[in-house]
């Protein structure tokens, strides 16, 4: 189990050094490709609408468990060439399921044009990585949109492939990004999505529930650290993380906005369309660029302190 812990230690600094080469064919690009092409055939299948509820447990099914079998399969194949290339092998997929560099620098990028005062770059940065309008967004807004990302998702991004990581190995975390990757592609309460997509998304909040509720405890730990205001941030995740329409994204957000003395959530428009997210934490402030860099440090000091922790647990065990 050590020995484990050890090849996801090294796959954390893979992600952390190289992050996600562009050379390389990233397999969740695959994945969402093999869903498109999945939903396409269902919907052809399966024209009428009520014939979809049943139909959305193919995704989840085929899907994820073809993702654990294909990395499963390859992984055996590689030890069947030479023990060391399997483990590289794994060490790789794991480093690919976790996006700690890619992050960050999609965070960092944005403190970078607001620090220039270039909005129009900022904006166009935000909306890379949040699906809300930005054109017409302010710098506090900007901030507000990008603290709440990088926040969520030290859950999805980080904790939670770690996390399947240290039980099943590559495949089973490769297999909890095609659960996240369905999710952000068809797990949608609207129309289009709420009979095919409703047992992805499902899926989804089961599988992030106890990852959610272990990062709670690291990101206070680092919040401490950091010399945030960690009595705060625990009040903020108690009183306000199930306000968050996701089960478990509200906890992080809430620690974040707790920590940092700011209110997150509020109005975000989409297509146009005005949508009301639930408030977390205290306007003790208006929200500022440099909240940006701090929700990037105390992300990327939460993921490696999970990951130390994974170690240090794991070397316990193994020598007592």
């Amino acid at each position: 189990m050590f020995i484990h812990a050890i090849y996801i230690f090294i796959a954390y600094l893979v992600d952390l050094v190289v992050g996600d080469p562009r050379f390389l064919p990233h397999p969740v690009v695959i994945i969402g490709k093999y869903i498109s092409r999945l939903e396409k055939l269902i919907r052809k299948v399966f024209p009428k609408e009520e014939q979809l509820k049943r139909a959305g447990l193919l995704l989840p099914l085929l899907i994820v468990g073809g993702t654990y079998l294909v990395v499963a399969l390859l992984i055996y194949g590689a030890g069947l060439i030479h023990d060391w290339l399997a483990v590289a092998l794994e060490i790789w997929l794991i480093s690919t399921t976790i996006a700690v560099k890619g992050l960050g620098k999609a965070g960092m990028e944005v403190y970078q044009h607001l620090k220039n005062n270039n909005l129009t770059e900022a904006r166009k940065s935000l909306g890379m990585i949040v699906g809300r309008d930005t054109e017409q967004l302010d710098e506090s807004e900007i901030s507000r949109g990008t603290v709440e990302t990088v926040a969520e998702n030290i859950v999805d991004a980080i904790i939670s492939p770690l996390f399947f990581a240290v039980i099943g190995g590559a495949p089973l975390a490769m297999a909890y990004r095609a659960v996240n990757t369905l999710d952000s592609m068809v797990g949608y309460k609207n129309e289009k999505y709420q009979n095919l997509g409703w047992a992805s998304a499902r899926l989804d909040d089961v599988a992030n529930f106890i990852p959610a509720r272990l990062t709670v405890v690291a990101l206070l730990f680092v919040v401490w650290i950091k010399a945030f205001n960690v009595r705060n941030a625990l009040k903020t995740i108690l009183r306000d993380a199930r306000k968050h329409p996701s089960p478990n994204s509200g906890f992080t957000e809430a620690g974040v906005a707790g920590a940092l003395g700011i209110q997150l959530g509020g109005l975000n428009y989409y297509g146009g369309i005005a949508s009301n997210r639930a408030k977390m934490g205290d306007p003790y402030r208006k929200i500022i660029a440099d909240d940006i860099i701090n929700t990037v440090r105390i992300m990327m000091l939460t993921a490696f302190v999970f990951c130390l922790s994974l170690l240090t647990i794991t070397f316990v065990i193994n020598f007592n």
